[in-house]
């Protein structure tokens, strides 16, 4: 499979990406520099976390308009897997690939710690791979906190298009395992096509034995036995 990670001027998490996307799950992986106006020969494209064109006006707000988000918007609305981490998450929602908005955390302090994440649905291409249990993967943000209206939640719900909710080690919800203040847990979501998805919580960090916690490479795994099943399927 071949992965691009696209990098900003800001980007930190790029290069975490790429070393596990190549070096411990062996898939080809290259980078996207923002200036970028076509995506090549790319099967999947990470939307890397860190602070693109730092974080000015808005988390996401300047990214939006860089010419390989053109390409990743055409990449997407062609079936193209896409997953934004943190950072990318919060540019997925500016752009409008994903509904809703990030805004500060609850505490309006930064917020970097262990959570734990239940898989509130196993059918999609960045969730398939995985058991029952939550996964325990480390979050970094100051402004992670997920807002939609009435409507919107609505729609995620009905859709099935809420994908990861913070949650404690037993996947039990409540207002005390909510470290951002996100509307109902949320801790990432797809689009209603379901190709495209965001989370605040950083797999990447979570994705080897010397990390001390291999669930976050469950994620990536989704991705890649989604994208092989699919393509026998086809054949």
């Amino acid at each position: 499979m071949n992965f691009a990670v696209i990098r900003f001027p800001g980007s930190n998490c790029d290069q975490d990406c790429v070393h596990i996307l190549k070096n411990v799950l062996g898939h080809n992986t290259r980078y996207l520099w923002h200036k970028d106006t076509s995506i090549g020969e790319a099967d999947a494209i990470i939307v890397p976390g860190g602070f693109s064109y730092g974080d000015y006006l808005r988390t996401g707000s300047i990214a939006q308009f860089s010419p390989v988000m053109q390409a990743v918007k055409e990449f997407a609305d062609k079936g193209g897997l896409v997953l934004g981490i943190c950072n990318g998450f919060q540019i997925l929602c500016e752009t409008g690939l994903l509904p809703g908005a990030l805004v500060r955390n609850k505490g309006l302090k930064f917020i970097c710690e262990h959570v734990d994440l239940k898989v509130a649905n196993k059918n999609t291409a960045f969730t398939n791979v995985g058991g029952d249990s939550p996964l325990r993967i480390p979050i970094a943000h100051g402004e992670g906190c997920y807002f939609a209206d009435d409507e919107t939640l609505a729609s995620l719900k009905s859709n099935d298009q809420i994908l990861w909710q913070y949650a404690n080690k037993d996947g039990e919800i409540s207002e005390a395992t909510n470290p951002n203040g996100s509307v109902e847990n949320i801790a990432g979501i797809c689009n209603a096509a379901k190709n495209v998805a965001g989370l605040m919580p950083h797999p990447e960090r979570a994705s080897e034995a010397i990390l001390q916690g291999e669930d976050g490479k469950a994620i990536f795994q989704s991705m890649i036995e989604w994208f092989e099943k699919q393509n026998k399927a086809a054949a």
